[in-house]
């Protein structure tokens, strides 16, 4: 079964930086599509960056510039920098994953920045 294990939310002032990292387990197999998301209280969940098999990347557009998302396909990995943090960045994170055309989410981290 696999499970993603997150780590690396937390509070933070505006400008600053946070990392987030997700470790996936129970499968010895690549991972093809890596993602986190966010959902802020009484939003929809937000796709903010995906990393493909190759390394190829996608951002929502106001996580740009800020944001970089990475993998470690050796250690079936997928990590988040945050720079520059807003206090719209504010909100629950989740790493997303899709293994054998099944889709599997971590539990969620809070990410607060806030002065």
């Amino acid at each position: 079964q696999v499970q993603l294990m997150e780590s690396g939310g937390g509070l933070v002032q505006p400008g600053g930086s946070l990392r987030l990292s997700c470790a996936v387990s129970g499968t010895s197999l690549l991972i093809p599509h890596m993602a986190w998301y966010r959902q802020a209280p009484g939003e929809q969940r937000d796709l903010v960056a995906r990393i493909g098999p190759g390394g190829a990347t996608d951002y929502l557009d106001s996580v740009k510039g800020r944001f970089t998302i990475s993998r470690n396909n050796a250690k079936s990995s997928v990590y988040l920098q945050m720079n520059s943090l807003k206090p719209e960045d504010t909100a629950v994170y989740y790493c997303c994953v899709v293994h054998r055309q099944r889709t599997f989410w971590g539990q969620g981290l809070q990410v607060t920045v806030s002065s």
